[in-house]
């Protein structure tokens, strides 16, 4: 599978909060960024788009459970907590979306009230691979936004964490079933 200039990676939310550590942490979130990193490196070289989605949340956010959301507080902007876990790999030609800015509404998908949908076209996307966190949260609503906006989506299973097993599987169910391929990072060509 050989990665060219109409193929985007989108690296969903792999900020501290979300690692061993953080406030909402994934089990293992952090034993993905070698393998991110590598993917990211093949895309840049490839000519592919590098998307890294955020959450970015105001201090109220309707998420937070003292504002009667299911969430503890994380990833409020400009904290330590929204930043990028410190050894992923940004490069200077990467997309930075930021995502749940408005503290009156959630959004799970890169897609929400970002510009993504946009800047995808405008570069001649055609298939998107996505990685990150979580797989059973914000990986899978942005992986069935982007089957919906037509695109060939696939989703690499080694370079992703969820937050539970059985969340993880049922998640993988519901993707394959929306048309998305679940896929290892291995079967991406290197070369």
């Amino acid at each position: 599978m050989p990665i060219g200039s109409t193929d985007a990676l989108i690296v969903v939310d792999v900020q501290v909060d979300f690692c061993p550590g953080g406030s909402l942490s994934v089990p293992g979130g952090d034993e993905i960024v070698s393998v991110v990193n590598q993917l990211v490196k093949l895309f840049e070289k490839r000519g592919g788009l590098v998307v890294f989605s955020r959450d970015w949340h105001p201090k109220n956010h309707v998420s937070f459970k003292d504002q009667g959301g299911p969430w503890p507080v994380h990833c409020v902007q400009n904290t330590k907590g929204a930043e990028f876990h410190p050894e992923l790999y940004i490069p200077d030609s990467a997309i930075i979306v930021s995502k749940a800015t408005e503290a009156s509404k959630e959004a799970y998908s890169a897609f929400d009230d970002t510009e993504l949908a946009e800047t995808l076209k405008e570069a001649g996307v055609k298939r998107i691979f996505l990685c990150g966190l979580a797989t059973d949260v914000c990986v899978k609503s942005t992986a069935i936004d982007a089957v919906k906006l037509g695109y060939e989506v696939y989703v690499v299973e080694d370079a992703s964490r969820g937050i539970t097993k059985e969340g993880v599987e049922k998640s993988l169910e519901e993707m394959e079933k929306a048309g998305i391929n679940i896929i290892e990072s291995s079967q991406i060509k290197q070369a």
